[in-house]
């Protein structure tokens, strides 16, 4: 991850640098905005009952990205050694 250093709004250079983390870009880019206000004008959002239905619903989903992955990765392994228990028939009845 890289991190560069900006400096804050109305302060001198190299007074008050701060980080700009990889997700204060993403959040700039989804709403430079909302990036703004909370960002540099400290504003929260009041909305936090529907904040905290969107990480649930969020989490929910990423659980189900990964158990497609898994399932995903054991279904080309069944298939796989399909084929192998396949190649040992016909292998088994050329030579039986």
């Amino acid at each position: 991850m890289s991190i560069s250093r900006v400096p804050q709004v109305n302060t001198p250079p190299g007074e008050g640098d701060r980080v700009v983390r990889a997700s204060e870009v993403g959040a700039y880019g989804y709403c430079a905005h909302a990036w703004w206000l909370g960002g540099v004008e400290g504003v929260r959002p009041q909305n936090r009952s529907h904040l905290r239905a969107g990480r649930a619903v969020h989490e929910r989903h990423g659980r189900q990205v990964l158990l497609g992955a898994v399932l995903t990765r054991l279904a080309y392994l069944l298939l796989l050694l399909a084929g192998l228990a396949g190649v040992g028939w016909a292998i088994s009845s050329l030579l039986g």
